[in-house]
């Protein structure tokens, strides 16, 4: 294929088994990926001094590229703050306690609710719809908030993002990467999305109940302490008729959001921007009305404790995913061109690379686009392989003579669950933060069910070619 192998991609390589060794056994990475960083771009550079430098640059492409999903959890914390101290969200989540009952009914409920928002507005602005209101019931109906946390990952990051069957974003790349139409691939997608979807949840869901009767996890998110603490408590600032009226006027508000999503065909970023504004409009006109003269400095108190917690929760995760960007695009702004002239970054050519090695029958075939998928996936985007991998699926579809749409429906769901948001840590934070959990801590709860999902997932589509 041309792709030419060096000793920044055998490097690379070498760190990220270190960092998941660390991972695994619980370890701090951010040492391993500082010097991660800084050994990489001193062997593709030659230079000490802007090796360092180069560290301190990665950490600034990671901290730009986070910066939205930063945003938007610390505002949604602050403005959650608001709804607690008020007795807002006390009203708002009564209807609520009827349905979600017990740990099954909030785990499934969360989840499914999470997945339908999902397909028609993409899982970050679903998390923030979602966490905030139905959080609180789900930990008073005994599901502790890692369990949250897991549900709307599962459900949005997992199935939702990797099957895009509304938007259509993920197939229509791997679709025109691999020269089919759209249609046969998200046709071929739908029995093995349906098989990793059951077989993780249902694995993951297994996991947290034997957990929870061990008593091994806590109820509530305890990532942040202080935060926990102070949220504990309620003020008798607003009447009841301001909380009944509040707490009617703010899921109508998010309602609009979500018709106007639809109606101006907002995605992705844009989406989550206007659920970011929303929020920031609701806190402060509960600030104003609930503390009066004081309102000004609340509104100020409030956005410092909710980037205090933001910051907090990315601290540990921007030294991580900034070794991981160096395996993508980040590679060149960081450092500049010191890759093969060939080179489609890091990762990419480890993949490809890959697909080189292998024979071409069909169980190679299903095993590889799966383990390449998965490899492409560990730059915490998800998408930026999945073109690849719909180039793979081509070349083997045609060299085994069938398969084509199947291997590159497994391809974009291995891609996208690993690198989407439900094993890479900093993809995972919005459903983490809102939790009030470790992201590191949900990415471990998810690795063995998603790592069984795809195993499972990748003998159905063995049978299906």
């Amino acid at each position: 294929m041309g792709i030419e192998i060096t000793a920044l991609h055998w490097i690379y390589v070498v760190f990220i088994m270190l960092i998941i060794i660390f991972m695994v056994r619980r370890l701090d990475t951010t040492l391993i990926s500082i010097v991660g960083i800084f050994v990489i771009a001193f062997v593709a550079t030659g230079d000490f001094v802007s090796s360092i430098g180069g560290v301190f640059n990665s950490f600034i492409y990671a901290i730009t590229e986070l910066l939205s999903t930063i945003l938007i959890i610390s505002i949604i914390v602050a403005m959650s703050r608001v709804l607690t101290k008020t007795g807002i969200n006390e009203v708002m989540i009564a209807p609520f306690t009827k349905i979600i009952k017990n740990p099954t009914l909030g785990f499934w409920t969360i989840g499914i609710l999470m997945m339908i928002i999902s397909w028609f507005f993409w899982p970050s602005p679903a998390v923030a719809l979602l966490g905030a209101v139905l959080l609180p019931v789900a930990i008073r109906a005994g599901l502790p908030a890692l369990g949250v946390a897991m549900a709307m990952n599962l459900f949005g990051h997992g199935i939702a993002l990797s099957s895009d069957f509304i938007i259509q974003g993920a197939p229509k790349l791997t679709a025109d990467a691999a020269g089919l139409p759209v249609g046969d691939v998200i046709s071929a997608s739908i029995p093995l999305v349906i098989t990793m979807g059951v077989v993780t949840t249902a694995v993951a869901f297994y996991f947290l109940k034997r957990d929870m009767k061990r008593g091994t996890i806590p109820l509530v998110g305890t990532y942040d302490n202080s935060t926990e603490q102070e949220l504990e408590q309620s003020e008798n600032l607003l009447s009841m008729t301001q909380k009944k009226f509040f707490a009617l006027l703010i899921p109508v508000a998010f309602v609009l959001d979500v018709v106007a999503m639809a109606i101006f065909d907002l995605q992705g970023g844009d989406a989550t921007a206007l659920v970011g504004g929303t929020s920031v409009f609701i806190l402060l006109i509960l600030c104003v009305i609930a503390y009066k003269k004081k309102g000004l400095d609340e509104t100020t108190s409030y956005f410092i404790k909710g980037f205090q917690f933001g910051f907090k929760v990315f601290g540990p995760v921007i030294p991580i995913a900034a070794f991981f960007y160096l395996g993508d695009a980040g590679f060149l702004t960081i450092l500049g061109n010191h890759l093969p002239e060939t080179s489609h970054g890091i990762v990419n050519d480890l993949g490809m690379g890959l697909a080189a090695l292998v024979p071409l029958t069909t169980e190679i075939a299903v095993v590889t686009l799966t383990g390449v998928g998965a490899i492409t996936g560990l730059d915490g985007s998800g998408f930026s392989g999945i073109s690849l991998v719909g180039s793979l699926g081509n070349l083997f579809g045609t060299a085994i003579g069938e398969g084509t749409a199947t291997l590159t429906a497994l391809g974009q769901i291995a891609a996208i669950w690993v690198g989407g948001g439900t094993l890479v840590p900093w993809a995972l934070i919005p459903a983490a933060a809102i939790c009030n959990v470790s992201p590191f801590e949900l990415a471990r709860r998810n690795l063995v069910p998603v790592i069984i999902g795809l195993i499972v997932t990748t003998i159905v589509a063995l049978f299906i070619i």
